[in-house]
């Protein structure tokens, strides 16, 4: 017999953002090293790359995905295009409209894998 053992509002906050990361969260979570930067210079254009990079920033921070990689505070887009030397972050907007962009530009098990290898190597350094 299957037992809840979150609120529907607990459920509902479950693993998403609350509020904008502070600056030490962004870049514990959100810094893009070397093979992070190889991975993303893959992708074309700018909307591609900024939503591959919120992806995998997502991925470590949250330890899941999204439904709606765009759906992030506009601190985490901003931190991430700065890296990027993206000038118009409102470009994640474009991210996803043609129907499997995000599925594409970035397998989930593809991201996930990156993300965890890079946070669990930032975590043993402390």
């Amino acid at each position: 017999m299957p037992v809840e053992f979150l609120s529907d509002e607990q459920a509902a906050r479950f693993a998403s953002f609350q509020g904008a990361p502070t600056r030490t969260e962004l870049e514990k979570h959100f810094f893009l090293d070397d093979a992070d930067r190889e991975a993303i210079e893959s992708k074309r254009r700018d909307h591609n790359r900024l939503g591959f990079a919120v992806q995998l920033g997502v991925a470590r921070f949250l330890r899941r995905f999204l439904p709606d990689p765009r759906r992030v505070p506009v601190e985490v887009v901003d931190y991430l295009a700065q890296q990027l030397g993206i000038t118009d972050a409102s470009c994640i907007k474009l991210y996803g409209q043609r129907d499997g962009t995000a599925r594409s530009s970035a397998s989930p098990a593809h991201c996930w894998a990156r993300a965890w290898c890079s946070w669990s190597s930032r975590s043993s350094r402390g």
